[in-house]
């Protein structure tokens, strides 16, 4: 399966929502280039929209952190949102939770693009409690 890739602005912020898999190849190749257009035209605030991604390997999450250092270098910030169980589960494992913004909306990533916004943070603990709820597990 192949990534498409959208953009959006809203409220300053440019929202590009993948859909399809983050993996080695022409998929990650037209994601860095996609994020390299963005980056290039001065966009510094960028929210990552995953809740169609169904799988990111490790150049994935690789391209993920390059794009994060170069808006971080720009002065701008990456935040991930819409993360699958899989995707939040990845995030520990390799402890880059503590490195992305994460948020459960888009209005969520949006808000926490502007340090002066009161933003929901995204709570690690609830979304694993949620998700053993959905499951039928207690």
């Amino acid at each position: 399966m192949s990534l498409a890739i959208e953009q959006h602005e809203h409220d300053g912020v440019v929202v590009v929502v993948l859909n399809g898999r983050l993996i080695l190849g022409d998929e990650l190749e037209d994601f860095r280039a996609e994020m390299g257009r963005v980056l290039a035209s001065g966009s510094t605030r960028v929210a990552i929209d995953l809740r169609e991604v169904d799988y990111i390997d490790s150049s994935g999450l690789g391209c993920l952190v390059m794009q994060h250092t170069r808006a971080e270098k720009a002065g701008g910030v990456v935040v991930l949102f819409g993360l699958n169980k899989r995707q939040i589960e990845l995030m520990i494992i390799t402890k880059l939770a503590t490195v992305f913004r994460l948020a459960d909306t888009e209005m969520d990533a949006i808000n926490a693009c502007f340090p002066d916004r009161d933003v929901k943070p995204f709570d690690i603990l609830n979304f694993v409690a949620s998700q053993k709820k959905g499951n039928g597990a207690a």
